[in-house]
């Protein structure tokens, strides 16, 4: 019988090592950590989005957008709802948004466990790999391990408490891969302006809109969240690997901060105008009383122009335009992305180009292949780098486990 070996049992390991086994192969799954699955269990809140129906463009991000999709083609959407149902899981949809009906990660992480145990596989927790040979000859801390075929699915270096330390790169360099320089991604941003430690706690609607060298690259609508250091929440979170991709090349990076985004210029323009007709008889500190959050109006005040004591009414139409302006273009000097311990993925890895889109199977080592996180692959809040674990892991387990 064939012998599979997987190294990582986060979520794309313990996918690939079902689907190897369900090929027929003998199967060992080798963990660094004392116990499997410790990300898995902290995605979603604890709840697990495990997958989401509804994919907007620029979901996946990663240097081979046509490879990346290909894997999506070969294991669907549909198909991997269809596995974890087959695992026992019903399952449940809020807004696309797939998640396990009882509300608990653990539910999804124990249905993956117990078909491995009913397949007979076997897992090694507290097991490092040292070195992988071309013949797929292991060296770990348990002692030599002989493969016919090998998964890699170490994970990344974000969140490295749950145990993705980078230690699966440096196994890929070893034989020959290339790695892209994996930078922090889903994390939140450092800015230079001062005026943060006013607004720290604030959270607000907002378009946020990253500029790299002038040219908007990513945008995103949703709750903001102003911290004394600089900026988080989704939105942030949606735009941070480009921000940190850019500060990486020395390039300048802004956000530029629309607080009205279900407005546009001229209506807000139209609003501004009307207010100050309207409560002309008002300080003009209380001029965005009931529009903005309190702390952030008076920072816009402030920026405008428009701070020192005097009536609404003694506003130009200028002004009120240039307020309007800054409301709709607020601008951030992006100087950093928080660390790998903040970070939920990451953004590069193993270079894609070296890896078959088909099979998930390397391109220089025979019989070596790779799935999740590892990979030159990071998917946007809301499921999809949990989808991406799953259909490369499913994809590379069928093809390890029917190897010859």
């Amino acid at each position: 019988m064939k012998q599979v070996t997987v190294i990582g049992a986060g979520a794309a390991g313990l996918a690939a090592a079902i689907q190897a086994a369900r090929e027929g192969a003998r199967v060992t799954v080798l963990e660094h950590m004392e116990k499997s699955g410790k990300k898995l269990l902290s995605t979603g809140n604890g709840k697990c989005n495990l997958s989401n129906q509804r994919v907007p463009k620029g979901a996946y991000r990663g240097g081979q957008p046509e490879l990346i999709q290909n894997v999506l083609r070969h294991v669907t959407i549909e198909q991997t709802l269809a596995f974890f149902r087959d695992l026992g899981l019903v399952l449940t949809e809020k807004n696309g948004c797939i998640y396990p009906n009882s509300g608990q990660a653990l539910s999804v992480l124990e249905a993956l466990l117990s078909e491995l145990e009913h397949l007979g596989v076997t897992l090694l927790c507290g097991c490092e790999v040292q070195a992988i040979k071309k013949d797929l000859t292991l060296k770990t801390s348990k002692g030599p391990k002989q493969a016919h075929a090998v998964i890699l699915a170490a994970g990344s270096m974000a969140a490295p408490k749950t145990g993705s330390d980078g230690s699966g790169y440096k196994l890929a360099k070893a034989l020959g891969h290339s790695v892209i320089k994996p930078l922090p991604a889903l994390v939140q941003l450092h800015c230079r302006e001062k005026w943060l430690k006013q607004a720290a706690g604030v959270r607000t609607q907002a378009k946020v809109s990253l500029q790299i060298d002038g040219k908007t690259v990513a945008e995103d609508v949703g709750e903001l969240q102003l911290t004394d250091y600089g900026i988080s929440g989704i939105p942030v979170f949606q735009v941070s690997r480009f921000a940190a991709r850019g500060i990486e090349e020395d390039r300048q990076v802004r956000a530029v901060l629309d607080l009205l985004p279900f407005l546009d210029l001229f209506r807000t323009e139209e609003l501004f105008l009307e207010r100050a007709g309207r409560f002309s008889y008002r300080p003009a500190g209380r001029f965005l009383d009931g529009v903005l959050n309190q702390k952030l109006a008076q920072i816009l005040l402030r920026e405008s122009g428009l701070s020192k004591p005097c009536k609404v009414g003694d506003f130009k139409q200028e002004q009120v335009k240039r307020l309007a302006h800054l409301t709709k273009n607020f601008p951030l000097t992006v100087t950093a992305a928080n660390s790998f311990e903040q970070a939920q993925v990451c953004s590069g890895g193993v270079d894609l180009r070296e890896v078959n889109g088909d099979t998930m199977e390397s391109k220089l080592i025979p019989g070596l292949f790779f799935a999740g996180e590892i990979l030159d692959v990071d998917g946007i809040c809301g499921g999809y780098n949990l989808q991406w674990a799953w259909s490369s892991g499913l994809l590379a387990g069928s093809f390890a486990g029917r190897r010859k």
